[in-house]
């Protein structure tokens, strides 16, 4: 009896241990379109992404918000109820959707009960196809998109854009490189026939990949062949080459953010040097050991900032990692010299082996478990598209079980190799200084109010 209640246990568990992330069914329809479908952890529910190879870098900087207006365009309605008829269509289905534009492409995301897949992914398919643009969809996504950004786009703004103000230390990095755009796309400028021919030729069924998980229904590979099968292929637009490093930026500066205050952000910045091998996991895990080192010097021995943190970003053709701390304002110039000790030690020494080995260990284990759940893994798989092949996704475990002490020594050394550029993010104005400002000035006033006084008096 025991052993049948262990074999009945065992059974009912497999669907969890046979889950194999990186395994999917993917194929091409005829028309270039790729599907990836994946059977996933909860079964009465499905996530989608529809993922269109067109984004921010495939324009130059004055055009660059065109794929986001067509983002914002393709939500205005499908009939004369416009966009509050489509999200009540929407929502009639238990579902909910979104959509957002990055550096590479454009992606709509949906959750929805797996009973109404069919006609959810009707109504995806239909705002794709029948949404029609005309000049008044076009003005209200323009002042959406001015409004996400930031709101209207002022000749003060520019302004102060062109001057480095109000950018995070990241992308006044990105821009002084000239790997970013130092101002905002005119989106007023934008014609009605530019959104149409980005539409024409890059929502193209062989520039789009459609992930689903979740609970599949069986027939749904027939269904997808019948009507995404319909969608037009086309010869997509030319990418363009990604920005590389064309200046030279400072070795150190310091950026005003805000007006008032006591608090400030130290950043120390390095470009990543391509690597040969397994690029991405080797700056992943020596990203993870700088971010230790970090917390250890900056918190647990100095006790300058709570919350040290390590970043990695991508402008352009380059990646940009990051060593970030808060701080008060008066302790910049101890962490500066405190960070700098550390990376000079890191410079001569190396990575220490046991601590290198923890945190490689620790980062293995975490991939256990970071894609819980049906909308975790299509966002895995989103982000991880270039890394298909034959219905196999590449496994990110192997790939850091690869990556060697000897290394992960070679990319430090690589990363270290240039001093790197500082940036401090502080207020323009202490709190010390405001007072000193308003003791000043109640001098001045008394001093003046004095003077008058003598010279009025017979």
């Amino acid at each position: 009896m025991r052993c049948l209640m262990f074999l009945c246990l065992l059974l009912g568990a497999l669907p969890s241990f046979a889950l194999d992330r990186s395994q999917v069914e993917g194929y091409l329809l005829p028309n270039g379109l790729q599907v990836l479908l994946k059977s996933g952890y909860e079964r009465n529910h499905v996530s989608i992404r529809l993922v269109v190879g067109v984004g921010f870098d495939d324009f130059p900087c004055e055009q660059q918000e065109l794929p986001h207006l067509l983002e914002h365009l393709l939500f205005s309605g499908l009939d004369n109820t416009g966009e509050g008829g489509l999200e009540a269509r929407m929502q009639a289905l238990g579902g909910e959707w979104n959509a957002y534009t990055s550096s590479a492409d454009t992606t709509f995301v949906i959750e929805a009960p797996a009973r109404n897949q069919r006609k959810v992914l009707d109504l995806l398919l239909a705002m794709i196809k029948d949404t029609e643009i005309n000049e008044k969809s076009l003005a209200l996504s323009k002042k959406i998109v001015e409004r996400e950004d930031g709101g209207h786009y002022s000749h003060l703004q520019r302004w102060l854009d062109r001057q480095d103000l109000g950018h995070r230390a990241s992308d006044q990095l990105a821009v002084e490189l000239g790997l970013k755009c130092a101002e905002r796309s005119a989106v007023a400028d934008m014609t009605l026939e530019q959104v149409k021919d980005v539409r024409q030729h890059w929502y193209a069924a062989n520039n789009m990949s459609l992930i689903i998980v979740g609970g599949l229904d069986r027939l749904l590979p027939a269904y997808l062949e019948r009507t995404y099968g319909e969608l037009d292929p086309a010869e997509p637009g030319e990418r363009r080459a990604l920005d590389g490093v064309v200046h030279k930026a400072e070795a150190r500066r310091e950026l005003t953010r805000g007006w008032l205050g006591d608090s400030a952000r130290l950043h120390w910045m390095f470009l990543e040097p391509v690597l040969d091998n397994d690029h991405g996991q080797t700056y992943d895990l020596l990203q993870r050991y700088l971010e230790w080192r970090l917390y250890e010097e900056l918190r647990l021995n100095h006790g300058l900032s709570y919350g040290p943190f390590s970043q990695r970003e991508s402008f352009g053709d380059t990646g940009i990692m990051s060593l970030n701390a808060d701080l008060d304002r008066a302790d910049v110039k101890d962490a500066e010299q405190a960070l700098g000790d550390m990376l000079e030690r890191l410079r001569k020494d190396g990575l220490d082996p046991a601590t290198f080995e923890r945190i490689k260990q620790a980062a293995i284990d975490r991939e256990a478990w970071t894609t819980q759940g049906n909308a975790a893994l299509a966002d895995y798989y989103w982000g991880a598209l270039n890394d298909y092949l034959d219905g196999h996704f590449a496994d990110p475990v192997r790939s850091m079980r690869r990556v060697s002490l000897k290394d992960a020594n070679q990319a430090l050394r690589q990363l270290l190799a240039e001093p790197g550029y500082v940036r401090v993010e502080q207020p323009m104005i202490s709190y010390d200084e405001l007072y000193g400002l308003i003791a000043l000035g109640l001098g001045v006033i008394l001093a003046g109010g004095l003077i008058l006084g003598r010279r009025r008096r017979p």
